[in-house]
């Protein structure tokens, strides 16, 4: 079936037609508008359509004003971004105009780069999301797309949102999978994918890309979100498409394309790291029955080596939303960031479990969750002062549905914002402060408060007191217990 896609006044008009394999864009005709315009004002002129704020200068770096804050935009000079006549013809499997492309300046995503190029025939726009990886990971990006081939870098500081749009909406619901998960690198994508539909919006492209395996999870939370927010955005997937299969073959490849291979260590682990958490997988770990070195951990310490005396705690809390430490006032990114340090030295957060991937394999994961467990004891244990049994029972029910929602990329489904507006409205009086004792890994709740608490000690007290009579048990047990004597009764014959 043919679709015609109008695109900017600068670029092209593509007939594309869609077969029926992966939704893959094939071969199309190009049906170029008359005026051409050299490749430095395409650029410009794509690059002011950023909310009108980009400014261009001659060596190439672009900055946006403060409507834009927390965007930064990079675009590689003059002559790197002429392009080919085989770009302009189309790729090998086909013809995009401009591609966002989730970027780490890695092996695969560095690699991506060309490959989409050669195969799409498009522009590359590299995105990268700061969600408190650390800057180690951010550090010399810029040079690294431009190297691989990308016409435009983006950079956006999304911690704050992060925090306070999807990690504590899910620490209210009480969400943990499978018993242990708490979610970390689940809660990451949907926010990344978003920014990604938005900066196809800003730059004109018709497409977004990712690096993720077509083995993992991940790669149906990004596109979930992807087709959530903008349907009509081109997915391409090149794990699931080209003949690399390993790190030899992208290495391989990148020499041919002549990109800089990133002479970085290669980790024996496959790990994620974001404000939330740190997760790593592989190698001996993917022996279940192998106990995990010391030196594999990197947010906390052994318990075994943590402090020996115990540091106390007390979590500032408003409608199910942390709000302080030890009665300061933090934004949700610095509090995090300050229980994760706090936490890490105490050993605090590990997990190691196998858990069920959403592609139906098991897999053994370890998890590095400081800030995070501290957060999870506070709020549940404020909870208990705050709401009653049956309550309880229905958040509890409700989370773990909550949680697998999350855990499978559906953050963006009506049922999950559903089951979102029920616990922040079951949650409104969960307010207060809880305190907490953290010693050689572990987290013990010594005090809770609130003005709404549900705990009456002239009810709760073993003294007499006159809103409960004692004598009322009887008449309570004889009628809650009837059913079962009823039952009895039946089976002796009375």
């Amino acid at each position: 079936m043919a679709q015609l896609k109008a695109l900017s006044p600068n670029s092209s008009i593509n007939l594309a037609c869609y077969g029926p394999r992966r939704n893959t864009l094939l071969f199309s005709d190009s049906l170029s508008c008359s005026r051409k315009l050299s490749s430095f004002l395409e650029v410009s002129g794509r690059a002011s359509a950023l909310h009108g704020r980009a400014i261009l200068s001659n060596n190439g770096s672009v900055t946006l004003a403060a409507s834009n804050r927390g965007i930064r935009a990079v675009l590689s000079s003059d002559r790197e971004m002429e392009v080919s006549t085989a770009t302009k013809a189309g790729g090998l499997r086909g013809k995009l105009n401009k591609v966002v492309l989730a970027y780490s300046g890695g092996l695969d995503t560095s690699v991506i780069v060309p490959w989409l190029r050669e195969n799409y025939g498009c522009e590359v726009v590299c995105f990268t999301a700061d969600v408190g990886q650390g800057i180690k990971e951010l550090d010399g990006l810029e040079e690294k797309a431009k190297a691989s081939g990308a016409c435009q870098l983006v950079v956006k500081d999304l911690k704050e949102e992060f925090v306070r749009d999807y990690i504590f909406p899910c620490l209210r619901a009480g969400a943990i999978y499978e018993r242990k998960y708490l979610l970390g690198t689940s809660m990451a994508r949907p926010v990344i994918a978003k920014a990604m539909v938005d900066v196809a919006r800003e730059v004109g492209a018709d497409a977004v890309s990712h690096g993720c395996t077509g083995k993992g999870n991940d790669q149906v939370r990004f596109e979930l979100t992807f087709f959530a927010l903008n349907p009509e955005l081109n997915v391409v997937a090149p794990w699931r498409e080209w003949d690399i299969t390993g790190r030899e073959d992208a290495i391989e490849y990148a020499k041919k394309h002549n990109v800089p291979v990133p002479v970085t260590k290669k980790s024996i682990y496959s790990r994620d790291r974001n404000l939330w958490h740190l997760s790593h997988e592989g190698d001996i770990l993917e022996e279940p029955a192998n106990e995990p070195k010391k030196d594999m951990y990197m947010m906390s310490v052994d318990p075994e080596d943590a402090p020996d005396q115990p540091e106390y705690l007390e979590i500032g809390i408003v409608s199910g939303i942390p709000v302080s430490v030890n009665g300061k006032n933090l934004s949700p990114a610095s509090l995090l960031a300050e229980l994760n340090e706090i936490g890490g030295r105490h050993g605090v957060g590990r997990i190691d479990m196998v858990e069920n991937r959403l592609v139906g394999m098991k897999s053994r994961g370890v998890y590095e969750t400081p800030g995070g467990t501290i957060l999870f004891n506070a709020v549940r244990e404020l909870e208990s002062l705050t709401l009653d049994r049956e309550t309880i029972q229905v958040k509890d029910s409700l989370a773990l549905k909550y949680a697998e929602l999350v855990y499978a990329g559906r953050w963006f489904d009506p049922l999950r914002e559903s089951m979102d507006a029920f616990m922040e409205k079951i949650t409104e009086t969960t307010t207060g402060s809880v305190t907490l004792k953290l010693y050689k890994g572990s987290v013990s709740v010594t005090g809770r408060t609130s003005p709404h608490s549900l705990y009456r000690q002239d009810i709760s007290s073993f003294e007499s007191g006159q809103i409960y009579d004692q004598a009322d048990a009887a008449g309570f047990i004889r009628l809650y217990g009837l059913p079962i004597r009823v039952r009895a009764m039946l089976e002796k014959g009375i």
